[in-house]
């Protein structure tokens, strides 16, 4: 990847309105290099595979807090997928019960991450993937 520049689609999939976790995270990444699209609140998987498709992202970070991850999350795997987009690295954070992570990863999401999450954390995951 070297010379690449990470590109990042930070997204807020579902009727949650509480972006400032996305929008943080979103600022982390772009301070460590990364090219971020975030596409603001209330969008569907649909619109979120889409964008992703039209941007040529590397990852997707999905911000949830809605508890609707594990209806959220999959169908963008989904789309991801019928798009021709099997490299896209999913990335959820939010409010994930720990019994359902082991599920959304046996999905295809890469990381989960909840509230308090370390940001480095987040872009060290997100560059350890992309190698």
């Amino acid at each position: 990847m070297s010379g690449h520049k990470i590109r990042v689609l930070v997204a807020k999939p579902g009727l949650d309105g509480h972006d400032r976790g996305a929008k943080v995270v979103a600022r982390a990444l772009r301070d460590a290099g990364m090219e971020v699209i975030y596409t603001g609140l209330r969008q569907t998987p649909e619109m979120i595979a889409e964008a992703a498709l039209q941007e040529d992202v590397d990852v997707v970070g999905l911000s949830i807090l809605s508890g609707a991850h594990m209806a959220l999350a999959p169908r963008i795997v989904e789309l991801l997928k019928g798009n021709g987009q099997d490299k896209v690295k999913v990335f959820i954070g939010g409010i994930v019960p720990d019994e359902d992570m082991p599920r959304l990863k046996e999905m295809g999401i890469t990381g989960i991450y909840g509230p308090g999450a370390s940001t480095e954390d987040i872009v060290k995951d997100i560059r350890e993937a992309m190698r």
